[in-house]
């Protein structure tokens, strides 16, 4: 599809039997190799119809831009785009709250609802999401489009290992993958005795891309292994994964393309702003892209909310750029990354965040004034000879001051004390303060099917 083509359309109608030659890099040649004045071009563009869409449909967004007199004709270059005010997932769920059961920002009749997706509401009210089937359609060839550029092809089997609930992690990779061509296994996850038939069938189907959680893949491996079987008889040539930072982090991905052979891609953002495979990495590994012209990320600062410098820290906030059933204009992540500007081998133009989303604000843990994420914690404990794969961060504050103990379980091949020391030698450089280090006997700690539990929070605020 050419860049011109797209100018003239909002929302954009794709081909929905198009595919490329399978020797072809890319999916949308001119778009993704793209000068950036171009694809500053076609961002904008679609951010003014999306901004114009939502001011003429959303209730929401009537009532939230009128409060503080803003108008989406304010806006008139991409570069004064960040006085949008910003939307957080705390007025979407207070307007879930005042317009049940979907809210005020639903911008096509009820009638034309194709699918209903959410999240489980473990902090809150859940939250629901609301998707025409015009925009279900636009999901699935992104993500496509997407998938072809770490090297998945219609030829591909693919295996998911998600659970398929309100997790949209697990549908956008389905829907993605069909529309690609590729043959689909939705096998799911989070059910007693699953991960051992999926041993079995993996033997005998053989997919040749794997998708979940990567704290799933490694216990995967690790269940084929008590059964006997190798993982890399399993015959994956790619593993992608979202829900959890793992795949990002560099002592992790060495060690699940170690495990099964196969590379390891990185992706996700959130799934209020899917097509969520618009932060994703290509099949270099270089960090994942920013795909702008589908979602439009930003990373900002966390009191200012203006773009930050690339190679400095912020937090991402998304606008999906195709969405009519339910926009969401400059959305509040709450992670945190960094990013670049640079070149990246595949040619693609778009900015990479070279290590991934590596924490969250409110996951955040501060210990002697330095800022502490399960992630740092994983890439130095994955790369120590003797340890398992599982590992917790408790907290707690016993007096003033927060306090860190580190558990992981010991493979039994080394001495505690020299376990120890290597830890705390590791941790101290890496992240520049000391632990408090546990090391148990292996299979003690929970064991997870989805998304892996990290930090444990022993912390009594109301008391401090």
């Amino acid at each position: 599809m050419q860049k011109t083509a797209l100018l003239q359309q909002w929302p954009p109608k794709y081909d929905t039997q198009y595919i490329p030659d399978v020797n072809e890099k890319f999916w949308y040649k001119d778009i993704e190799t793209a000068s950036k004045e171009e694809l500053d071009e076609l961002v904008f563009y679609k951010l003014k119809k999306v901004m114009e869409y939502a001011f003429k449909h959303s209730d929401f967004y009537k009532r939230k831009w009128s409060k503080v007199d803003f108008h989406p004709d304010d806006i008139k270059s991409l570069k004064e785009f960040d006085q949008v005010p910003i939307t957080t997932k705390a007025e979407v769920r207070q307007d879930l709250l005042e317009n049940q059961p979907f809210g005020s920002n639903v911008c096509i009749p009820f009638s034309e609802v194709h699918r209903i997706q959410g999240t489980s509401g473990t902090t809150g009210k859940p939250t629901v999401f609301s998707f025409g089937k015009d925009d279900w359609e636009r999901i699935a060839h992104q993500h496509a489009r997407i998938m072809w550029s770490f090297g998945m092809r219609p030829s591909d089997l693919v295996f998911i290992a998600s659970p398929l609930s309100l997790y949209i992690g697990s549908w956008g990779a389905l829907i993605g993958a069909e529309r690609l061509g590729a043959k689909t296994f939705p096998f799911g996850a989070g059910q007693a005795g699953q991960t051992e038939k999926a041993v079995s069938w993996l033997k005998e189907v053989k997919p040749t891309v794997f998708y979940g959680t990567p704290s799933y893949a490694l216990y995967l491996a690790e269940k084929a292994k008590e059964l006997g079987v190798d993982p890399k008889e399993f015959g994956f040539r790619i593993l992608f994964f979202s829900g959890e930072p793992g795949a990002g982090v560099p002592s992790t991905k060495k060690k699940i393309e170690e495990t099964f052979d196969a590379i390891c891609i990185d992706s996700g953002t959130m799934a209020e702003v899917t097509p969520w495979m618009s932060n994703t990495e290509c099949e270099h590994r270089k960090g994942v892209h920013l795909w702008q012209d589908v979602v439009y990320t930003e990373v900002v600062d966390q009191q200012s909310k203006k773009l930050v410098p690339y190679g400095e820290e912020g937090v991402p906030v998304y606008t999906p750029l195709e969405r009519t059933s339910q926009p969401l204009i400059r959305y509040w992540s709450g992670d945190l990354t960094t990013w670049t500007d640079e070149p990246c081998p595949c040619g693609r133009v778009y900015p990479r965040l070279p290590k991934g989303i590596y924490g969250r604000i409110d996951d955040m843990v501060t210990v002697r004034g330095v800022n502490v994420y399960a992630s740092l914690l994983e890439n130095v404990i994955r790369k120590i000879d003797g340890l398992g794969e599982e590992f917790v961060m408790i907290v707690t504050r016993d007096n003033i001051m927060d306090e860190v103990t580190i558990q992981c379980e010991t493979l039994g091949t080394r001495s505690n004390q020299d376990l120890k020391k290597q830890i705390s030698k590791e941790l101290k450089r890496e992240v520049g303060v000391t632990f408090n280090i546990d090391l148990l006997p292996i299979g003690t700690l929970e064991r997870t099917q989805f998304k892996a539990k990290r930090v444990i929070d022993k912390r009594n605020f109301k008391e401090s």
